[in-house]
């Protein structure tokens, strides 16, 4: 069974109808999972999917913040919701996939501008989250489960995942702290960053560029912010990955770009 899942932070669904035609007809994912979707689940635009082919979606929506969903062309099943850090925000949803894999849809907070817990409540926010995830991945370790992790994590954690490693070091997003915590949570189920295990740390990888930026491909002041993860027994079914840099340039864009990749699951696990 072959698979193409795609991730994707839409900033805001309801202005992305152009681009969302263009993800299916140009990246035909079977599955996509969209971050900061910014409607709540029951004003998401259920009919604008149905068109595209995905008949089978779960939401976990909220007004005007946040929001994740799952769109997708093949049955999903056992939607649960997660809460982090005693917020009530609609940051994480899971789900089940044939073939037996667990999915895990995630926004990780950005964090504000400061990196500074004391000084920016946003900031130690980011960092409690991460810190719960680790501890709550570490405490159902199993090396059988087939697990997905993929979202928006609001962290670039290699040197060649910013436009400046030296320049962005006091920056939100690659500060030393978010790294390792990112790291640790990566390390609390062994996973694998599927994108980097097709393109090596050694080639320069983003997936966001600001709005600020009047020409952005040409100043390519990039990121690398979205992830797809696996774990140990989901990695060895790892095809392909990619990032639709040139996305950024299309009509009406989000600030970040779809990040795909290709499962090829043995037959017997249909």
């Amino acid at each position: 069974m072959r698979l193409r899942i795609t991730s994707w932070n839409a900033n805001s669904v309801r202005l992305r109808q152009s681009m969302l035609e263009r993800i299916r007809n140009e990246i035909d994912p079977d599955i996509l999972c969209l971050q900061e979707i910014k409607v709540a689940s029951e004003l998401f635009p259920h009919e604008m999917f149905e068109a595209l082919g995905y008949t089978h979606r779960l939401v976990h929506g909220q007004k005007a913040y946040h929001g994740v969903a799952v769109l997708s062309r093949i049955p999903l099943d056992g939607m649960v919701t997660h809460d982090w850090c005693g917020k009530e925000e609609a940051r994480h949803l899971e789900c089940r996939l044939p073939g037996g894999i667990e999915l895990h849809n995630l926004y990780v907070p950005a964090g504000g501008d400061v990196p500074d817990i004391e000084q920016n409540p946003k900031f130690r926010h980011k960092l409690d989250m991460l810190d719960e995830l680790r501890d709550w991945f570490a405490r159902n370790s199993d090396d059988r489960r087939r697990i997905l992790l993929l979202g928006d994590l609001n962290i670039a954690p290699h040197e060649n995942d910013v436009w400046s490693h030296r320049q962005l070091l006091k920056v939100v997003s690659h500060t030393p702290v978010e790294v390792e915590k990112l790291a640790a949570l990566q390390e609390s189920h062994g996973f694998v960053d599927a994108i980097r295990k097709i393109i090596p740390t050694d080639r320069k990888l983003y997936s966001w560029w600001s709005y600020r930026s009047r020409d952005w491909s040409a100043s390519d002041r990039g990121r690398r912010l979205d992830h797809i993860w696996l774990s140990p027994a989901l990695a060895p079914y790892l095809r392909d990955a990619t990032i639709t840099r040139e996305a950024r340039g299309w009509d009406q864009p989000s600030d970040h770009v779809p990040v795909t990749i290709d499962l090829d699951l043995p037959q017997q696990d249909d």
